[in-house]
């Protein structure tokens, strides 16, 4: 199964190029498989496989049964070349209204959250792609901005300007980076004390 790769923070970014930034959801990443034959058949966490055992996990696939065609739709529908797709892999952000840094209450409602699709052969979708496949919907990922990824920009997340908590993902068509803001430094350093870095960037 398709894993997330590996996003650099901040102070690795690329700058001076065209990037689209999305808003950061502090939750668990967690992965969709979909093949012609067998639907939405494979589910699993960054590093391991779930299914409906799983007392936390499997409180997202109800979730994620509401939106899985209507994503395979969209994919079908975006280019005549996709309509022949063997296998997708959607990525989503899992969370809750006190979920932190990975860590959810059981009992609390949680909410999913598209950030990503893996087209098989293809690879990630470009985000300037998965913006007009599927920026419209209320499940998608929102965008914080669009333009150049600059100092000026990544200071800006830093401070707070911008209406997020956690930070932004900065995403061009051959990179992705991971800006937090101060405030989410500051609580990862009361909750963690000085093992905070194994959450930030």
């Amino acid at each position: 199964m398709e894993q997330y790769p590996h996003i650099v923070g901040g102070t690795k970014a690329p700058t001076g190029v065209p990037c689209i930034a999305f808003y950061k959801y502090d939750g668990s990443n967690l992965r969709w498989e979909w093949s012609p034959k067998k639907g939405w058949h494979k589910f699993g966490t960054r590093t391991e496989l779930f299914d409906e055992r799983h007392p936390l996990w499997s409180q997202a696939i109800p979730l994620f049964a509401e939106i899985g065609d209507e994503i395979v739709e969209r994919v079908k529908k975006a280019e005549w070349r996709n309509r022949g797709i063997q296998r997708i892999t959607a990525f989503t952000e899992f969370f809750g209204p006190s979920s932190f840094a990975g860590v959810h209450v059981q009992d609390e409602p949680k909410e999913l959250r598209l950030f990503d699709v893996y087209l098989f052969k293809q690879g990630l979708m470009k985000p300037k792609a998965f913006v007009d496949t599927f920026g419209d919907l209320p499940y998608a990922a929102q965008v914080v901005y669009k333009g150049n990824l600059n100092h000026q920009f990544i200071a800006d997340v830093r401070m707070g300007l911008y209406p997020v908590v956690e930070g932004v993902v900065a995403k061009g068509d051959d990179f992705m980076a991971k800006i937090k803001t101060y405030s989410y430094l500051k609580k990862l350093n009361e909750v963690f004390g000085s093992k905070f870095k194994d959450h930030w960037e």
